[in-house]
């Protein structure tokens, strides 16, 4: 098995860094502000043909017992649990520091093997090692992660350690997170919607800290799950807030991150608060996953808070203000009580289905034409357009190129026609469906 490598230290030495240089990713979010990892966060790395697991931690602060560093503490301590070895990192250019010798103390506990490593070391005196033999803990080895300098001869030195034990990675493997098998779902949504409790109630674990302070996930935290012998790959998302609201820098960087999270997902859940009124930002987040093409469920959750006599009435609000999601599948649920969760998942397989489906150019063609017989195309300018055959020119979501004369003529709403009927025809649900046009051209004509 991959051995699992966990990397801690205090905030701000260099964790994320070091970690995006060994998976050869920008999986975590990188800049100069202290705690910015606050969840645990899983990768995969090389080094030749050998392999192994990496999780990057927030930064670590075992004294403190309350508060978000309180939470954060909680996840590296869980972390360290799931290791093989402990990757310690120290920062060079500030020397030995009394709390690097309180987490010395604590990492000494877990009975694991301890790799000190020595941080942003470019441009300094090597000498600096010598203050770091003081924490007992052996040869420390001196790296800078933002450069990439002594990389190779750290990773090659771990890889040679003799483990006393092994602790199997079964809940997490991530032998190839891109595969087919797995069904990426992105959860999306203001913050402090529940967007992590969803999370963490389905891996039945505290996997991502969740906090009654807006915003608590600034990174997008990937989590394997399987449910009914299906798989999937949870992705937990910064909450996106309006733009006034997004000056600080990192809050960019994790909108940014939740955006590309959409890109690659193969199934979005907008998940909504159902004791709020539908706000013009969760209208935007709705109109960026419609234009990226995801396939979309509309998640309303804290439903059980809603009293019987009011859930009409709001479900009907939603829908108006959402009107342009007429291909979305709604559903209402409860996180925390896992009410539903059932049809939420049934739903996913729904909609993931409907974005990968094969069709057919013959299934295609015979539902054009029995499309155009039923409504033929107005003409325009004594002009009818000629719609020909069709082929499907792509998946997720699902393409349908339809081949013609004088396409050009056709209008919006004969279109939007043809998009319902092929949606209805091949029982489409969840996912958007585009139609691209393109006219035949006649050799005889010069161009």
């Amino acid at each position: 098995m991959k051995p699992v490598l966990v990397l801690v230290g205090r905030p701000n030495v260099g964790k994320s860094t070091l970690f995006n240089r060994l998976t050869n990713s920008r999986d975590a979010l990188v800049a100069n502000y202290p705690g910015l990892t606050r969840d645990r966060h899983y990768g995969e790395g090389y080094i030749g043909k050998k392999s192994f697991i990496i999780i990057d931690t927030g930064g670590f602060e075992p004294e403190v017992k309350k508060g978000i560093m309180h939470e954060m503490t909680k996840q590296t301590k869980q972390a360290i649990i799931e290791s093989d070895i402990i990757i310690f990192i120290v920062d060079g250019r500030q020397g030995l520091v009394e709390q690097d010798k309180l987490i010395t103390n604590f990492l000494r506990k877990s009975g694991q093997p301890i790799v000190l490593v020595i941080n942003k070391s470019e441009n300094i005196n090597s000498s600096i090692s010598l203050d770091f033999y003081e924490l007992g803990i052996g040869n420390p080895h001196i790296i800078s992660a933002l450069y990439g300098n002594g990389i190779k001869n750290f990773l090659e030195n771990i890889l040679t350690i003799e483990l006393p034990y092994k602790k199997f990675f079964k809940k997490k493997e991530f032998t190839n997170i891109h595969s087919i098998e797995y069904i990426k779902v992105a959860i999306v949504g203001k913050p402090n919607v529940g967007k992590s409790t969803l999370i963490n109630s389905l891996l039945g674990e505290n996997r991502v800290i969740t906090y009654d302070t807006p915003g608590t996930t600034r990174d997008s935290i990937k989590s394997l799950f399987e449910y009914n012998n299906k798989k999937y790959i949870l992705i937990d998302t910064a909450g996106i807030r309006r733009r006034n609201k997004t000056f600080e820098v990192i809050e960019k960087f994790s909108v940014i991150k939740t955006l590309k999270s959409i890109l690659e997902a193969n199934v979005v859940i907008l998940l909504l608060d159902a004791q709020q009124n539908i706000s013009a930002q969760d209208i935007n987040i709705a109109n960026f996953i419609y234009e990226s093409g995801r396939s979309l469920i509309v998640c309303v959750n804290k439903w059980d808070s809603i009293i019987h006599n009011q859930r009409k009435i709001i479900k009907n609000n939603i829908k108006k203000k959402l009107n342009f999601l007429s291909f979305a599948m709604f559903n209402f649920i409860s996180a925390i009580k896992l009410n539903n969760i059932n049809s939420f998942m049934e739903s996913i397989n729904h909609v993931y289905d409907s974005s990968i489906i094969h069709l057919s150019t013959s299934r295609i063609t015979r539902a054009l034409i029995s499309a155009t017989k039923n409504h033929p195309p107005c003409r325009k300018k004594l002009i009818r357009p000629k719609l020909r055959y069709a082929h499907q020119g792509g998946k997720n979501p699902p393409i349908i190129v339809i081949h013609g004369n004088r396409l050009k003529y056709i209008g919006n709403d004969y279109k939007r026609y043809l998009e319902k009927y092929f949606y209805r025809t091949f029982s489409l649900i969840g996912t958007p469906l585009k139609i691209e046009f393109r006219s035949n051209i006649n050799p005889y004509i010069k161009i």
